[in-house]
């Protein structure tokens, strides 16, 4: 194994100690290792992360930029222990947003994906993106929580999901509405006598009775999207399952403006029901949608109105 090897496995495991995942990370950074090692250099050097980091030639600055950041963060931990390692700087592709521009799901959004999951040739592959649709829209769940979930996980009985080790280490408890926990137990039923001895304790199962891999949820839901007939509305803004989580929290957040609740003191509950490290990362959603700003600006023009 190769020094850089070795400081790779140490880099990774002092960020996990704190709450960070890094599997893209580590793959990103294997690959970048095995590019030195092709180049007979023990070093990071700036000209050397660049080269990689430009790779594949026809990728996107966007892509570009997020490989050389990876790089940039892991030299960073280096050049500490051993100054010959060199920091790549930024601003060295322009800069450019990371956040896709969220595709907002509307009702009719949501029933014509759940539909086309009916579609499917298998009966099994069927019950559980249907299922998974639903529990995603009227859970705000990351999609990969949803498939981490194990069955005693799911306490159908309470109406509870304890979601473990999600982003960031945090664990939580998500409450379900009752008419979620009849569709759960529906699809657990149905899941139960379709595969009654799956290989894997996981709550949703893929047809070889295995826990559902998030690249294969991620095809599937690009068939569901194809066969609902949703449309990208610009280049940035694609029905990505991500999405669904965002239009939960915006929705949320509407039903609370428009009821006239104080917004500002239950923004810190929507923070801990989606898991969020920090409640910046839920105020981000009111500029996620026109109507939203819209109510938000009415009621600061409301507040500037008053009496002092």
């Amino acid at each position: 194994m190769s020094d850089l090897r070795t400081q790779l496995d140490n880099y990774l495991a002092i960020r996990r100690a704190v709450g960070f995942k890094l599997r893209r990370s580590e793959l990103l950074l294997a690959d970048f290792i095995a590019h030195l090692d092709e180049n007979q250099s023990d070093a990071i050097t700036t000209d050397g992360a660049l080269a990689w980091a430009s790779l594949p030639r026809n990728g996107s600055s966007q892509w570009w930029g997020y490989r050389l950041s990876a790089v940039r963060a892991f030299a960073r931990h280096l050049h500490a222990i051993d100054p010959r390692h060199e920091v790549p700087p930024t601003g060295l592709w322009p800069a450019t947003s990371h956040r896709a521009t969220p595709y907002l799901y509307s009702d009719g959004d949501i029933a014509a994906l759940m539909a086309a999951a009916q579609e499917f040739r298998s009966p099994l592959r069927a019950a559980t993106f249907e299922t998974l649709v639903g529990l995603l829209a009227v859970t705000g769940l990351r999609i990969g929580e949803a498939l981490r979930l194990d069955r005693d996980d799911v306490d159908l009985d309470d109406g509870v999901l304890r979601i473990r080790d999600a982003k960031f280490g945090k664990s939580r408890e998500v409450p379900l509405h009752p008419s979620t926990v009849q569709a759960m137990v529906a699809y657990t039923r149905r899941r139960d006598e379709l595969c009654p001895r799956p290989r894997d304790p996981s709550f949703f199962v893929s047809t070889a009775g295995t826990r559902v891999l998030y690249c294969n949820a991620h095809l599937g839901w690009l068939d569901l999207v194809r066969r609902a007939g949703l449309k990208p509305r610009s280049a940035r803004c694609r029905p990505r399952p991500h999405d669904v989580r965002h239009s939960f929290a915006v929705k949320t957040l509407l039903g609370w403006y428009r009821d006239g609740d104080d917004v500002q003191a239950r923004m810190p509950l929507l923070s801990t029901y989606l898991g969020h490290v920090h409640p910046a990362n839920t105020y981000w959603y009111l500029s996620a949608a026109p109507e939203l700003l819209a109510l938000v600006a009415s009621r600061l023009d409301a507040t500037a109105g008053e009496p002092a």
